[in-house]
Protein backbone atom coordinates (compact mmCIF):
# COMPACT_ATOMS: atom_id res chain seq x y z
CA UNK A 1 0.00 0.00 0.00
CA UNK A 2 1.25 2.75 -1.40
CA UNK A 3 -0.24 6.25 0.70
CA UNK A 4 0.78 8.80 -1.07
CA UNK A 5 -1.42 12.44 -1.84
CA UNK A 6 -3.27 12.54 1.37
CA UNK A 7 -3.31 15.32 3.30
CA UNK A 8 -4.39 15.51 6.53
CA UNK A 9 -8.00 15.72 7.74
CA UNK A 10 -10.69 14.76 10.03
CA UNK A 11 -13.61 12.95 8.48
CA UNK A 12 -17.30 13.13 10.16
CA UNK A 13 -18.92 10.17 8.39
CA UNK A 14 -22.61 11.45 9.04
CA UNK A 15 -21.61 13.99 6.34
CA UNK A 16 -20.51 11.46 3.63
CA UNK A 17 -23.86 10.30 1.31
CA UNK A 18 -24.05 6.48 1.77
CA UNK A 19 -24.64 4.08 -1.48
CA UNK A 20 -26.85 1.71 -1.08
CA UNK A 21 -25.51 -1.73 -2.44
CA UNK A 22 -27.69 -4.67 -2.84
CA UNK A 23 -26.23 -8.18 -2.02
CA UNK A 24 -28.19 -11.48 -3.18
CA UNK A 25 -29.76 -10.98 0.45
CA UNK A 26 -29.82 -7.69 2.22
CA UNK A 27 -27.96 -4.77 1.97
CA UNK A 28 -25.34 -2.48 1.94
CA UNK A 29 -24.29 1.10 2.42
CA UNK A 30 -21.41 1.72 1.37
CA UNK A 31 -19.90 5.59 2.58
CA UNK A 32 -16.25 5.89 0.25
CA UNK A 33 -13.73 8.31 0.59
CA UNK A 34 -11.00 8.01 -2.57
CA UNK A 35 -7.29 8.97 -2.01
CA UNK A 36 -5.20 8.31 -5.09
CA UNK A 37 -5.15 4.87 -5.02
CA UNK A 38 -6.51 4.45 -1.34
CA UNK A 39 -10.21 3.86 -0.79
CA UNK A 40 -11.30 4.43 3.05
CA UNK A 41 -15.03 2.78 3.34
CA UNK A 42 -17.69 3.39 6.59
CA UNK A 43 -19.82 0.08 5.50
CA UNK A 44 -22.90 -0.95 6.89
CA UNK A 45 -25.14 -4.69 6.17
CA UNK A 46 -28.58 -5.02 7.47
CA UNK A 47 -29.50 -8.60 8.81
CA UNK A 48 -29.07 -11.79 6.33
CA UNK A 49 -26.59 -9.57 4.30
CA UNK A 50 -24.70 -11.91 1.74
CA UNK A 51 -22.71 -10.53 -0.51
CA UNK A 52 -23.57 -11.49 -4.40
CA UNK A 53 -20.27 -12.22 -5.73
CA UNK A 54 -16.86 -13.76 -4.57
CA UNK A 55 -13.94 -10.49 -3.97
CA UNK A 56 -10.78 -10.79 -5.04
CA UNK A 57 -9.59 -7.30 -3.80
CA UNK A 58 -7.39 -6.68 -0.63
CA UNK A 59 -8.36 -5.44 2.35
CA UNK A 60 -7.83 -4.25 6.15
CA UNK A 61 -11.25 -4.53 7.62
CA UNK A 62 -11.99 -3.48 11.20
CA UNK A 63 -15.52 -4.86 12.18
CA UNK A 64 -17.09 -1.86 14.39
CA UNK A 65 -20.25 -3.26 15.58
CA UNK A 66 -21.84 -6.85 15.08
CA UNK A 67 -21.00 -10.05 13.66
CA UNK A 68 -19.57 -10.41 9.81
CA UNK A 69 -19.02 -14.15 8.69
CA UNK A 70 -16.26 -14.31 5.97
CA UNK A 71 -16.08 -17.38 3.79
CA UNK A 72 -12.83 -17.95 1.25
CA UNK A 73 -13.12 -19.91 -1.40
CA UNK A 74 -11.52 -22.63 -0.58
CA UNK A 75 -14.18 -23.23 2.45
CA UNK A 76 -12.44 -22.01 5.15
CA UNK A 77 -14.84 -19.40 7.47
CA UNK A 78 -14.28 -16.92 10.02
CA UNK A 79 -16.07 -14.78 12.22
CA UNK A 80 -15.38 -11.37 13.54
CA UNK A 81 -16.77 -9.52 16.27
CA UNK A 82 -16.67 -6.38 17.44
CA UNK A 83 -12.90 -4.91 17.55
CA UNK A 84 -11.88 -7.74 15.17
CA UNK A 85 -10.16 -7.18 11.70
CA UNK A 86 -8.90 -9.01 9.00
CA UNK A 87 -6.22 -8.63 6.64
CA UNK A 88 -6.22 -9.86 2.95
CA UNK A 89 -3.90 -8.84 -0.29
CA UNK A 90 -5.12 -8.25 -3.33
CA UNK A 91 -5.87 -11.65 -5.62
CA UNK A 92 -4.87 -14.03 -3.17
CA UNK A 93 -7.91 -15.78 -2.22
CA UNK A 94 -11.96 -15.37 -3.32
CA UNK A 95 -13.55 -14.10 -0.13
CA UNK A 96 -17.51 -13.35 0.38
CA UNK A 97 -18.92 -11.90 3.53
CA UNK A 98 -22.67 -12.22 4.84
CA UNK A 99 -24.32 -11.12 8.61
CA UNK A 100 -26.91 -12.90 10.12
CA UNK A 101 -27.84 -9.42 12.54
CA UNK A 102 -26.14 -6.88 10.57
CA UNK A 103 -22.43 -5.45 10.91
CA UNK A 104 -20.68 -1.68 10.40
CA UNK A 105 -17.34 -1.82 9.10
CA UNK A 106 -14.19 0.70 8.58
CA UNK A 107 -12.59 -0.70 4.98
CA UNK A 108 -9.29 0.39 3.86
CA UNK A 109 -8.42 -0.80 0.16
Amino acid sequence: MDMKNIPFATTDWTQVPAVEVKGETGVGYWKTLDFDTINVHMVEYSAGYLADHWCDKGHILLCIEGELNTELKDGRSFTLTTGMTYQVADNTIAHRSSTKDGAKLFIVD
